[in-house]
């Protein structure tokens, strides 16, 4: 059966990623059949229309599904298809309520010529009552317009679409987990649309496990909590996640929303220096935005000599369980970041667990960061968040499992990790911050 999703218009290049996602959460059969960014309406050919309503459930890019009853370039082979495809179906809704609606995407119409339009439906065998408030079923006729078609007064759309309303999704939960209303955050929080969506693509669900070694303020583990999901985290700073205790704290967040049990533990860490144990599959996910390291330099726990400074080294030991205890810290390499957040992904997740983090870049080709490999994680999207002249990626990976792993592709992984980033400034070891504060100038090439 085919079936036409209507996309909110926003984050156009995460939408497939997400619908593919939940169609593996849901273990629905989807095949796209029609999709481009300029337009919020994507086909999709679906087994039923009880997978279509499972499809968009959980989604928050969609806004709804409905049941495709035809397509056409003019209203006269609109009528045609519908005529053609779904005759047969009429008399199933003989005698319920309905609604007609349009929905027109870059056009305007009038109320009279909105009328004028739905009234060339009346062909339709329909006697039940027309209810324009919870009828049974609504049928919308989307329009696809011409861009600047209202300033230009064009006449017509150049696409028509009548579906039948199957299912709507969640897309109100942003507006639940809005950061606004959000009692603890900080300047770096993400917000709750993109956190929620990136909790989908990386397949957050009831009983799985999934960890933000970035955790911050919490907004992934709650995004994945809301799933069903357990979250854990950690972060360098541990005052990024106690804040003020109580209500201003990650904690609170959970206890804001009713997540309480979705809220494994945090712990204050990094991602090198984890009580974790790499050697140990446990994690169905790990999300994250870690630091892009443009305020100050991104820092790992350390000591930058120890062998000169072995004080400190004593020191560190003595008072490592004092509450007012801050560890020292070390410079850390950006590209460093990105390679170690992968190698710790192939190490703790499970058999097609995913990797789902954020990595800025810049928009021209010759300064672009390469999307980081390893042989034990397949490439599955890639989701850009377009800024001025940078962007975000979103960047999601699968763990394969190990006998999938070509040998070579390994070895030769870790005869790489010989390599050492190194420098003398924290623009040496970040080219994201050295292009960001050159205003990623064409001349200023990345090393």
């Amino acid at each position: 059966m085919n079936f036409l999703i209507k996309f909110a218009q926003t984050h156009e290049s995460f939408r497939l990623a997400e619908i593919r996602a939940l169609a593996l959460i849901e273990g629905v059969d989807l095949a796209v059949v029609d999709y481009t960014d300029e337009s919020p309406f994507c086909l999709v050919r679906l087994p039923s229309s009880n997978d279509a309503r499972r499809l968009v459930r959980r989604s928050i890019l969609a806004q709804s599904i409905h049941e495709l009853w035809g397509t056409g370039g003019t209203l006269d082979l609109l009528h045609q298809s519908v005529t053609n495809n779904t005759s047969n179906q009429w008399v199933n809704y003989k005698n319920v309520s309905f609604k007609f609606t349009i929905d027109s995407y870059q056009g305007a119409r009038n109320s009279e010529s909105r009328l004028k339009i739905i009234n060339t439906f009346a062909y339709l065998p329909f006697e039940g009552t027309i209810r324009m408030s919870q009828p049974d079923e609504t049928f919308t006729l989307f329009e696809l317009w011409p861009f600047n078609s209202v300033p230009l007064r064009l006449p017509d759309p150049i696409m028509y679409f009548l579906g039948r309303l199957i299912g709507s999704s969640s897309r109100d939960t942003v507006l639940k987990f809005d950061l606004k209303k959000r009692s603890y955050i900080s300047t770096t929080s993400m917000d709750s649309e993109l956190s929620l969506v990136t909790a989908n693509i990386a397949l957050a669900g009831p009983g799985k496990l999934f960890y933000d070694p970035f955790v911050g303020t919490g907004s992934f583990p709650i995004a994945c909590a809301c799933f069903g999901a357990i979250g854990w985290g950690s972060d360098i700073d541990g005052r990024s996640m106690r804040g003020e205790g109580g209500s201003k704290s990650l904690r609170g967040n959970f206890i804001q929303y009713g997540l309480e049990m979705g809220l494994g533990d945090v712990f204050s860490a990094d991602l090198v220096n984890t009580p974790i144990r790499r050697n140990k599959r446990i994690w169905d996910g790990v999300v994250c935005d870690p630091p892009y390291g443009v305020r100050e330099g991104l820092r790992i726990l350390g000591l930058r000599n120890p062998e000169k400074t072995p004080w400190l080294v004593e020191k560190g030991k003595v008072n490592a369980s004092l509450p007012d205890f801050v560890p020292p810290k070390k410079p850390y390499s950006f590209l460093a970041m990105l390679d170690d957040i992968l190698a710790f992904a192939a190490d703790t997740l499970v058999d097609n667990g995913r990797l789902s983090f954020w990595m800025p870049t810049a928009n021209n080709e010759d300064q672009e960061i390469p999307v980081p490999m390893h042989p034990s994680l397949e490439l599955v999207v890639v989701c850009n968040q377009k800024f001025n002249k940078w962007s975000r990626r979103l960047i999601t990976y699968r763990r394969m499992s190990d006998i999938d792993v070509p040998p070579m592709a390994l070895a030769a992984y870790h005869a790489k990790q010989n390599a050492v980033y190194t420098g003398t400034s924290v623009d040496d070891m970040n080219p994201f911050r050295r292009g960001y504060f050159k205003r990623f100038e064409a001349e200023d090439k990345w090393h």
